[in-house]
């Protein structure tokens, strides 16, 4: 998705995040969304390896029994 965003579009973005919302609340954002990012993570984990549990046809190495 980001694949082409380079070192110049991601100062861009950095540049208009601070005038939007201003140098103190930076912080605050970043830290929010990194919140975010990791339960997200951790819940999909959580439901992929309940998944797995939940069917037998799939090995927990990633392959299937022939």
């Amino acid at each position: 998705m980001f694949n082409n965003i380079g070192v110049s579009g991601l100062i861009l973005i950095l540049a208009i995040a601070l005038i939007v919302f201003g140098p103190s609340k930076l912080p605050q954002l970043g830290r929010a969304f990194g919140d975010t990012l990791r339960e997200f993570r951790n819940s999909t984990r959580s439901i992929v390896e309940d998944d797995r549990d939940d069917n037998p046809m799939i090995e927990h190495e990633g392959k299937r029994p022939m």
